[in-house]
């Protein structure tokens, strides 16, 4: 019998965590991040990681376990979710993963290839002449969802799509419950721009600035964290070509955009119910209820 988990996806700003947090006090569970960048020690604010006072002493796993220079990837969080959820699956618990990077959320959950074969000199030089946006846009047309979910500067990712490709579907690895929250394009537009000021008043700042020293330090490093949006805006800043209130504006739409191609991805790649818990927060009744429900199913089997 397959491991049945919760996986909550959507959006940025669009209440994940709370209720990720909510079903896992009411079904007895533990979440486990399905973000790309919350892996980072460090880099707190501009990933939106939960706080200890809206964790509520649920556990939460695949946060703060990586320094913010090493590399993570796709493949990466498979072999630690699946070993997060073993331990909390061990322990009686429900896992809960709870997050937005779609390409992650696939590959736990159909195992699929992940094309994880280094680009040798000869194959990158054949796109040198291509701009990241450029790049982007030729992989759309050939896998449009897995380009929703993909930066224009991850070149590597990129290249590698369209040499050898990388949504080869597999077999499915767990009983599933999603769960998918979205909100309407205004709203959510707005929510995404608060959260940004927000950000700003914390200290978001010094975190990208963390990142800038780094890159300067080593200008060769390609580490995953600075590809993050919410920090790599601020690199012009810090040297002199653009003024902050300038940076600040390429974080807001820059995130607006990620979160279009969020939603893409999960419209286009997932059979996923979404819900609208910011206009309509009685609407966690009925996610209880459908919960309750699908694990009443297991004890009666």
């Amino acid at each position: 019998m397959k491991q049945k988990i919760i996986v909550i996806v959507g959006p940025t700003a669009v209440g994940k965590t709370a209720l990720a947090v909510d079903l896992a006090q009411k079904f007895n569970g533990a979440v486990v991040s399905g973000d790309s960048m919350q892996i980072y020690r460090q880099l707190d604010i501009g990933t939106a990681k939960v706080t200890p006072e809206e964790a509520q002493g649920i556990p939460h796993y695949l946060i703060d376990e990586k320094d913010f220079w090493e590399n993570y990837s796709a493949f990466d969080f498979k072999l630690a979710a699946q070993k997060a959820l073993t331990e909390i699956h061990s322990e009686g618990k429900l896992g809960i993963v709870c997050g937005g990077t779609g390409l992650y959320i696939q590959a736990l959950l159909e195992d699929f290839s992940l094309g994880g074969s280094e680009i040798t000199t000869e194959e990158a030089a054949q796109f040198a002449h291509f701009t990241d946006e450029e790049l982007l846009a030729a992989v759309e047309k050939k896998e449009p969802a897995l380009a929703a979910s993909t930066h224009a500067n991850n070149r590597r990712r990129l290249m590698r799509a369209l040499l050898r490709g990388e949504n080869q579907q597999g077999i499915e690895q767990y009983e599933a419950l999603i769960i998918g929250l979205n909100t309407t394009r205004e709203i959510l537009h707005q929510r995404i721009n608060q959260r940004v000021d927000l950000m700003m008043q914390q200290g978001l700042l010094k975190e990208a600035q963390l990142l800038y020293d780094f890159q300067k330090e080593h200008p060769q490093e390609k580490c995953t964290a600075l590809q993050g949006i919410g920090y790599k805006e601020f690199f012009p800043y810090f040297a002199g070509e653009i003024s902050l209130a300038s940076a600040v504006e390429l974080v807001k739409r820059n995130s607006r955009r990620y979160a279009k191609r969020q939603i893409t991805w999960f419209k286009n790649r997932m059979e996923v119910p979404f819900y609208n818990l910011v206009e309509e927060p009685a609407t966690v009744t009925t996610i209880e209820t459908i919960v309750k429900q699908w694990l009443k199913e297991e004890i009666d089997d």
